[in-house]
């Protein structure tokens, strides 16, 4: 059934998706006890409907969450925008999206700008809450939501992330599962916990297959394609190279791919790789790369959910979760040879 695009009420929603009035309401309060399919279709039908709640609340000024990055530079930050934008559009808030550096003064400007504006909420990613700016954001009542933090948040700062540590042991443990033993691993920026819990998940496995972690194998980068290219130089350049490298992101591993090709070796007949991330792209590599599969959109709906829900007043069951990461074999490895 077609839904008139003039004055489109919650009932006609409900109509169109052939739920209930109140389904429709739980999904635009943004609460968890509705189906993903369920979900995304009303979604989908309040951002094609461009449908806008009434709210006295927030009369006199527009409804705003803040997405504030470290660094855009990552098609992962697409994926994540993609995935707090259609949460924020089919609740008719807008979404304003930062990018801080991690310096100070770049940190300074965006909350002067906040207080001039206002906001219903703020994610940050892959960082930590200074302890003024968290202060200041709670004298504004600005509630606050993390995805992937650096380090340890506080209590009351909600966080959104991935099975990382079972992400990394499962990649290690399908290279295992090859035949793989000397395999290389490229961490992640040191001071972030996903990184760490990353290369926790690697020497897990190998712990578990009876193989002593060997130093050498492990290089970091800091999740880009030159990170990557510049370990896997270094780890192929070995008197005893890997057979198999797993890096902690895709671009990443594209990077180890890279370094094999201006070594005339094969991926992956001479060399395995496994990525971290499933980005668009990697399905579209030659060849398709194997990897594991983190939910950024999902993750980035979550926390546009949560922060939404907390400006509201309502409260949450859990201060963090953890979305299920999955392994996603394509033909970038295959069995040692």
């Amino acid at each position: 059934m077609a839904v008139a695009r003039q004055r489109v009420t919650i009932a006609a929603i409900a109509e169109a998706a052939g739920v209930s009035v109140p389904t429709v309401s739980r999904v635009l309060n943004g609460r968890s006890d509705v189906s993903p399919q369920t979900r995304e279709l009303i979604e989908r039908l309040l951002r094609e409907h461009d449908y806008r709640p009434r709210n006295s609340r927030h009369s006199g000024r527009a409804r705003l969450v803040d997405l504030v990055f470290n660094d855009l530079d990552s098609p992962w930050a697409l994926e994540l925008i993609r995935g707090v934008e259609d949460v924020a559009h089919a609740s008719g808030v807008g979404t304003v999206v930062s990018q801080v550096h991690r310096r100070t003064t770049a940190t300074r400007q965006w909350l002067q700008n906040l207080r001039a504006r206002a906001s219903d909420g703020v994610i940050f990613v892959t960082s930590d809450v200074a302890e003024p700016v968290h202060n200041e954001l709670h004298r504004l009542k600005v509630p606050v939501v993390i995805i992937d933090p650096a380090g340890g948040a506080a209590s009351d700062v909600p966080t959104i992330g991935a099975t990382n540590w079972s992400g990394g042991r499962t990649a290690t443990d399908h290279l295992l599962s090859l035949g793989h033993r000397r395999i290389g691993f490229v961490a992640g920026p040191k001071n972030l916990l996903c990184s760490r819990a990353r290369l926790d998940g690697y020497r897990a496995a190998l712990e578990a297959a009876g193989i002593r972690a060997d130093e050498a194998l492990i290089e970091t980068g800091d999740f880009r394609h030159e990170s990557g290219f510049v370990a896997g130089c270094r780890l192929l350049d070995l008197a005893d190279p890997p057979t198999a490298v797993f890096a902690s992101s895709d671009l990443m591993a594209l990077g180890v791919c890279e370094a094999a090709r201006r070594r005339g070796m094969r991926v992956p007949e001479q060399l395995s790789v496994v990525g971290f991330d499933d980005l668009p792209e990697s399905q579209w590599a030659s060849p398709p790369l194997t990897t594991i599969r983190q939910p950024l959109a999902e993750m980035g709906a979550l926390a546009a959910r949560t922060v939404l829900r907390l400006s509201r007043g309502e409260s949450i069951e859990t201060p963090r979760v953890e979305l299920v990461t999955k392994l996603m074999v394509r033909e970038s490895t295959a069995p040692a040879r």
